[in-house]
Formats: structure tokens, sequence, C-alpha cells
């Protein structure tokens, strides 16, 4: 789970809501139709942009940038090479017990086309193709979220201008001039919200979630290119090493 996400969220709207306390009830900032406009045009629109099961999937989205289990990219080198090691004593069919125990499915898909006697350079071929196409995916997802955040505050300004014209309609009463401009004004509020608090910071969040994940990935195939090659552990762990940045690297030779 992805603490810093879930503080921001609670630290963002926990902030808000205790400005909107200090200065009145909660009650004036819940308005049915503009809650309708900003939430509901969003939706729609986003449904003309993009294809109705990449809207849908933004649930899934969502979950990903929350509920997600990070693994440290060390400590996938340091079992990169252990499967080394296994390999270079017991030969590359001694890694075929390994893959029962292992969660992450690119790994197992590595490991098994390499049990399976596939050559080193179409392995990685294949490896980076799928690569390619889980950052398509994520680079997706990432723009639904930036679209959504671009047309949520448009559609709170064009709540706000219904509203406008449905109280110039009634300037003849100037007591309820007030009232009706405030909820003209919650309309441009909703889409704020939405747009800066959840769609363009779940954006980011994606984005950096996507190069961490690309990042692992291909480290594990050019692990897995490396073992297939009989390549020397520890020529292999300076490879892999250049991934990470020099004061993030971690040797299990030292």
């Amino acid at each position: 789970m992805d603490i810093a996400t879930l503080i921001g969220i609670v630290l963002a709207f926990g902030l808000m809501l205790w400005a909107i306390l200090m200065g009145g009830p909660l009650t004036i900032f819940i308005d049915p139709p503009s809650i309708a406009v900003v939430f509901g045009g969003t939706l729609g629109v986003s449904l003309i942009n993009f294809p109705l099961a990449d809207v849908l999937g933004m649930i899934a989205i969502f979950k990903k940038t929350v509920l997600i289990k990070e693994q440290d990219t060390n400590k996938l080198i340091a079992q990169m090479l252990e499967f080394a090691n296994k390999a270079r004593k017991g030969g590359i069919l001694s890694l075929q017990d390994q893959i029962d125990s292992i969660e992450d499915q690119f790994m197992v898909k590595a490991l098994q086309m390499a049990v399976d006697g596939q050559e080193p350079a179409e392995l990685k071929a294949m490896l980076l193709n799928e690569i390619d196409n889980i950052a398509a995916r994520h680079n997706n997802g990432a723009s639904i979220l930036d679209t959504m955040g671009a047309i949520s505050p448009a559609m709170g300004m064009v709540g706000t201008l219904i509203g406008l014209v449905q109280m110039l309609q009634n300037m003849d009463d100037p007591a309820a001039i007030g009232p009706a401009m405030a909820v003209a004004l919650l309309t441009t509020f909703y889409g704020a919200v939405l747009a800066n608090i959840i769609f363009i910071p779940m954006a980011g969040k994606l984005k950096t979630r996507s190069k961490v994940e690309i990042l692992q990935k291909t480290v594990i195939t050019e692990g897995m290119e490396s073992i297939l090659s009989g390549e020397n552990p520890r020529i292999m762990e300076q490879r892999l090493h250049a991934y990470l940045a020099p004061k993030k690297r971690e040797s299990v030779f030292n």
C-alpha cells in the first residue's frame, strides 16, 4: 500500500474540510445540480474521448496508485544473481523449481522461457516487446486521468455559467443574488477539487509507478539474458546496477 498517496489525500481533503467548517456548515458546499454537472459531465466527456472499457478500467488504475506492493530493485537484482549462481552450478533447468514460488508474473514468464530453451536474443526481444506494451497501457491510463483533469474544471465553468444565467434572470430580487452566486461558484469549486486533488495527482503517481515498474522489468530482462549467456555474476551485477543511481546500489559481493 502506498502510504504517501493515502497521506496526501487525507491531508488535502482534511485541510479543505477544516477550512470549510471554520467558515460555516458543510451543507452550504453541497449542491446536487452542481455535482451532477461536474461529475456527470466529466464522465460523459471522458466517454466521448475514450472507449467505454478504458474509462471503466479507471477503477483498477485508482487501485494501482494506492494498493500496490512495492518491490525493492536491489532485492530484485540480488534475486537475479541468486538465479545466476544456481544456473551456473546446476544448469538452466535447475531454475524450474523456482517458478512456483515467484509472484511476479513477468519474472515467471522470463524464467519459463529460459527453462524452455529460448535463445538469449530471442528471449530479450520478446520480453522487451511485452515491456513496450505494458508502458503503452500505462501511458493510456495516465492520459485518461490527465484528460479528466482538464475536463472537470471546464465542466465546473459550464456549471457556473448556467448558474449565472439563471441568476441574471432573477435580478429583480436582490436578496436572491448572493445565494445564487454561491451556488453558481460551487461547480467551479467541484471541478477544481476533482482536477487538482484527484485526477492530475493520480496521473502523476501512475507515471511514477510506471517508470519504476518498467525499470524493474528491464532489470529482469537484462538479468535473464545474462543468465542464459553464462555471464559472470559479478559482471552481471555491474550491468544491472547501471539502472540504479550510484548511492542506491547495494552489492551482494561486499
